[in-house]
């Protein structure tokens, strides 16, 4: 098959996108007729402070980046629902991916959008601006719906951020998988390979995970510094588990439900790990 055919891309509907029902008209842009592409993978994410932060890594220390981040977790848009805080994360596959979709979705700005590409998604979007706590503007934040990756190399660090290997049919894997043949976990934001309790296994031997993610956890597991940091690596593997969930994003008075079923679900990863 011609390699062309697995270049891939991540688009991910934003909570802004949701929050105004915009989801099926992005999705119809986006469709096959439309962009000669095929969804490789999709799944519905409330987004951590982990994995905002990783994604937007690039932007720390900005004047906006506070407000960059309550904007992609759905705080923005959901300031007391949240349970409705989420995006919808998509690899789409084939050849030209990351030119076709940025063609669709339109310029960052969509102010921009609507001068230079009318029709595109972004430009149903808007320009916020960011003030600090005495009220100054210092900035703007671009509430324009949909990310969608810049490069092939921005597409691959993205999509590995976003996805596990096992989120994507194997036969549609664009990058390079391997089988772990170690235990790590991760316990306030430490990497081990044996467990303690609170710790969280991330990866166990059998398990597939990104080729680069074992070399970067191989490193760090030695003391040796990593091209990425760990949580580039982990914020994959606690996407949408329970132990993410912050107080205020927890349901009712139960926090102390959350907090068992973190326990057991320990124990029950301890327990798998001495049968293997």
């Amino acid at each position: 098959m011609d390699r062309r055919e697995f270049e891939q891309t991540l688009v991910l509907i934003k909570p802004d996108a949701l929050r105004n029902s915009l989801t099926g008209y992005i999705l119809s842009q986006l469709s096959e007729y439309h962009s000669g592409l095929r969804f490789a993978a999709t799944k519905v994410i409330d987004v951590s402070e982990m994995l905002a932060a990783q994604h937007y890594a690039e932007h720390q220390g900005k004047p906006f980046y506070a407000s960059l981040i309550s904007y992609i977790r759905g705080l923005e848009h959901y300031p007391t629902d949240a349970w409705k805080r989420r995006v919808i994360a998509i690899v789409f596959q084939g050849p030209d991916a990351v030119r076709r979709i940025r063609s669709i979705v339109g310029p960052t700005n969509p102010h921009a959008a609507r001068e230079a590409r009318p029709g595109s998604i972004r430009a149903l979007g808007t320009v916020v601006p960011v003030k600090d706590e005495n009220g100054k503007v210092v900035g703007e934040r671009m509430d324009n719906l949909i990310h969608a990756s810049a490069t092939d190399d921005e597409a691959e660090r993205e999509i590995k951020l976003w996805f596990r290997p096992n989120d994507i049919p194997p036969l549609m894997r664009a990058y390079a998988t391997e089988m772990s043949s170690e235990h790590y976990y991760v316990r306030d934001g430490r990497l081990g390979t044996s467990f303690a309790p609170g710790s969280i296994c991330v990866l166990a031997p059998g398990d597939v995970g990104w080729q680069s993610d074992l070399n970067t956890l191989r490193l760090l597991s030695r003391g040796i510094p990593a091209p990425v940091s760990l949580e580039a690596v982990i914020a994959k593997y606690m996407i949408n588990d329970q132990r993410e969930l912050t107080p205020d994003r927890r349901p009712g008075k139960q926090k102390w439900i959350w907090k068992a079923l973190g326990m057991v679900d320990s124990s029950i990863r301890w327990i798998r790990s001495l049968r293997k």
